[in-house]
């Protein structure tokens, strides 16, 4: 009676034995590349990335008006109103117009309580710069000098800040005339 189950189980097995040989198989080594005959026109290869060129923003508007809606852990509140004054005293006094811009942001904290007791913060952006970087920790470090950027306890306070929000909505706005 074992037999009928044997055969078969053996038969698998056999015709897994390719699979799993192939599986175990080192891919071959990459041959360094050659060098081109002289006259020849070298082949087209990915141009390398431009270290200079600036990373795409995290968080962005698409139209000329903007919201963000944020809840706040409620024991976090004192830590984002900090990073909230922190973001419109440093921007107010950049050099960069786009920088510059966010200085102008509506703050409003919302008196009735979210879900799990999260405090909402409404922040308004109008006018706003479509593309723009609108990500607060990256704007706030646009405006501190090198060696502000290198302290340990700006770190410990991006953190304290990142640490407080517990979600957040963006919301691209149109004026309705």
């Amino acid at each position: 009676m074992r037999r009928p189950f044997v055969n078969p189980t053996l038969g698998l097995a056999l015709a897994l034995v390719p699979a799993v040989l192939f599986a175990q198989a080192t891919p071959p080594a990459q041959q360094p590349p050659t060098q081109q005959p002289t006259g020849q026109q070298p082949t087209a290869q990915q141009p390398p990335a431009d270290p200079a060129k600036p990373a795409a923003p995290k968080l962005t508007f698409k139209s000329t008006a903007g919201m963000l809606l944020v809840q706040v852990k409620p024991a976090e509140t004192a830590a984002f109103e900090e990073m909230v004054a922190k973001l419109k005293t440093g921007s107010a006094t950049s050099s960069d117009p786009q920088v510059k811009q966010q200085a102008e942001v509506k703050a409003y904290r919302s008196a009735e309580p979210g879900p799990g007791g999260n405090v909402f913060y409404v922040m308004l952006y109008e006018p706003a710069t479509p593309g723009a970087e609108y990500n607060w920790l990256d704007v706030i470090n646009k405006t501190l000098t090198p060696e502000q950027q290198r302290d340990p306890a700006t770190r410990e306070k991006y953190l304290k800040w990142a640490g407080s929000v517990a979600t957040m909505n963006i919301l691209n706005l149109t004026e309705v005339k």
